[in-house]
């Protein structure tokens, strides 16, 4: 793939301490695929890019963080919901998984700064209209763009999930591909 210059540039548009490596900032791609389509967003976890396709394979590349190994889960979903400064909750398998981490938060947690859904997140639902409970969404923690450290979203800086959100419609088509047998 062949890269244009950041859609942001690389200082001045993050608004926190951490600075992503230049191939996680926003750019303008040639994806050179004619069955990816306008309006429709694919995550490649093993290079930890989502793309959010324009016309004629050209597609916005951002840089992203994926699920760990066993919570990650690839298929084909619909953005059926969109929401600013979302409030959060963690789900019922994550506080049985951890909850020394997670049962503190089982009364849910307020859209902020501190919230670890971040400033947007796209709500992923399956063909049958059931909610996944995944999600692409801002996060709280820069640093973990280009890792596979969630619970099985795919998450943005908060700047690149405020980009991303207003462009994403609700009933686009999202492709989580599978990781290589490695991840």
């Amino acid at each position: 793939m062949a890269c244009a210059a950041a859609v942001f540039p690389a200082s001045g548009a993050i608004a926190h301490p951490f600075t992503l490596p230049e191939k996680f900032l926003p750019q303008l791609v040639n994806t050179r695929r004619s069955d990816w389509l306008p309006g429709e967003v694919h995550v490649t976890p093993d290079d930890f890019f989502l793309y959010y396709m324009l016309e004629n394979g050209m597609a916005i590349r951002y840089g992203v963080g994926v699920g760990r190994a066993r919570l990650y889960t690839p298929g084909v979903f619909t953005v059926n919901r969109k929401a600013e400064w979302p409030r959060w909750r963690p789900t019922n398998a994550m506080i049985r998984r951890e909850p020394e981490v997670y049962a503190k938060f089982a009364d849910g947690v307020a859209g902020g700064p501190s919230n670890p859904l971040g400033a947007r997140a796209l709500y992923l639902y399956d063909d049958e209209g059931h909610d996944t409970y995944l999600r692409i969404h801002g996060t709280n923690k820069p640093s973990t763009i280009g890792t596979a450290v969630s619970n099985g979203c795919a998450r943005l800086t908060n700047e690149h999930i405020k980009d991303l959100y207003p462009r994403v419609e609700i009933g686009a088509r999202v492709y989580l591909y599978p990781k290589s047998g490695a991840a």
